[in-house]
C-alpha cells in the first residue's frame, strides 16, 4: 500500500504540472515574456515556501540541517543548487518554445530526462542509490520517449524539426532536470523534510531567473511587461510548482530518479488528456494521439518498476539489493 501511494502521488503531481503549464503559457501571454512569466512563478513560489518556513518551526529545522551538512563537509555544496537547474530548465522553455513549438520541446525534454535518469540512477546519485541499467529499464525510458511523441505527433511539423539548436538546448534541459531531481531528493534526505529542499530548490532557481531577467532589462531594450490584474488563477503556478517539487524530493528518496520520471511523464500526460477533455482551449482540442501516448507511458511505467515491484520479499518489503 506504501508503494502504491508513492507512485499514485507521482503521478497526481505529474497531472498537476500540465496545469502549471497551461497556466504558465497563460501568463506568459498576458506579460509577452515567457522568463517574466517564470520568475513570477518561481517567485510566488518562494514566497509561499518563505511564509511556510515562517510557521512552522521543523521547516526551518530542516534547512538548518541542510546547512550544518554542508558546512561541515557531511554534504557536499553542488548538492543543494538544483535550483539553479530548475530555472535553467524554465528559461530554456521560454526561448525556444517560441522557436519549436510545445510539441517539440516536450518530446526533447522527455528524452534528455529519461536517458540521464537512466545514468543518474546507475551512478546513485539520487539517495535511492545505485540502480543498474538492465533491459527492462533501457526499455522503459524509451518507451517513455515513443509514447510522449506519439501524443504529441499531430502538434509536430517538419519546419520546427529543422530547428536543431533549439532542440539540443531543450534536450539539455531534460538531462539536468534528471540531475536536479536526484539532488534535490538528497536535500530532502539530509533535512527530512520534502518543504525545506523546496525552499532551497526556488531559492537557487528564483535567484538565476532574477538575474536572467535583471540583466536583460539593464543590457538591452527590453522591457518588463505589466503583469495582469487577474484571473485569480494565472498565479498559481508557483504553488503547483511547490507541490511538485516537494513530492518529488520525497518520492525519489523511495522509487529513484528514472521510476519517478517515467510515473510523473505518465501523470503530466493524463493531465492534458483531462484538460483536453474538460476545459479544451480553442486550439487546443482533443486527439486519439494523446489518450495512445497515455497508454504507451502507462505501459513504460509497469516495464520500469516491474522488477521493483515483483521483487519483494515475504513481508512486502523491496529486496535489499533493490532498496
Amino acid at each position: 500500500m506504501k508503494t502504491f501511494i508513492v507512485a499514485a502521488t507521482a503521478v497526481i503531481v505529474g497531472a498537476l504540472t500540465a496545469y502549471q503549464s497551461r497556466v504558465n503559457g497563460a501568463l506568459a501571454v498576458e506579460t509577452g515574456n515567457g522568463i517574466q512569466a517564470a520568475l513570477v512563478s518561481f517567485g510566488t513560489g518562494w514566497l509561499i515556501l518563505c511564509v511556510l518556513l515562517a510557521l512552522w518551526r521543523p521547516y526551518r529545522d530542516g534547512v538548518r540541517a541542510v546547512i550544518a551538512a554542508v558546512r561541515s563537509g557531511a554534504m557536499p555544496w553542488w548538492q543543494i543548487i538544483g535550483g539553479l537547474m530548475g530555472g535553467f530548465f524554465v528559461g530554456v522553455q521560454g526561448l525556444t518554445v517560441p522557436l519549436i513549438g510545445v510539441a517539440v520541446f516536450t518530446v526533447a525534454v522527455v528524452a534528455g530526462q529519461s536517458t540521464n535518469s537512466l545514468i543518474v540512477d546507475r551512478f546513485g546519485l539520487g539517495p535511492a542509490g545505485r540502480q543498474p541499467i538492465n533491459g527492462a529499464r533501457v526499455l522503459s525510458a524509451a518507451l517513455a520517449i515513443v509514447g510522449v511523441a506519439v501524443a504529441v505527433s499531430d502538434r509536430l511539423s517538419g519546419p520546427v524539426l529543422s530547428s536543431l539548436g533549439p532542440v539540443l538546448l531543450a534536450f539539455s534541459a531534460g538531462l539536468l532536470i534528471a540531475v536536479q531531481q536526484a539532488l534535490n531528493g538528497r536535500v530532502g534526505a539530509v533535512s527530512g523534510r520534502a518543504v525545506s529542499a523546496a525552499f532551497l530548490n526556488f531559492t537557487f532557481g528564483s535567484l538565476l531567473l532574477g538575474v536572467v531577467f535583471g540583466s536583460a532589462i539593464a543590457l538591452s531594450d527590453f522591457d518588463a511587461g505589466v503583469l495582469p490584474s487577474g484571473p485569480w488563477w494565472l498565479y498559481t503556478g508557483g504553488l503547483v510548482g511547490v507541490i511538485f517539487i516537494a513530492s518529488a524530493a520525497w518520492v525519489v528518496q523511495k522509487l529513484g530518479v528514472l521510476l519517478f520520471a517515467l510515473l510523473s511523464v505518465s501523470g503530466q500526460l493524463l493531465g492534458a488528456l483531462l484538460l483536453d477533455i474538460f476545459a479544451p482551449t480553442a486550439d487546443n482540442t482533443l486527439q486519439w494521439q494523446l489518450a495512445a501516448g497515455v497508454i504507451i507511458v502507462g505501459i513504460a511505467v509497469a516495464v520500469g518498476g516491474a522488477p521493483r515491484w515483483l521483487n519483494r520479499d515475504r513481508r512486502g518489503q523491496p529486496s535489499p539489493h533493490l532498496r
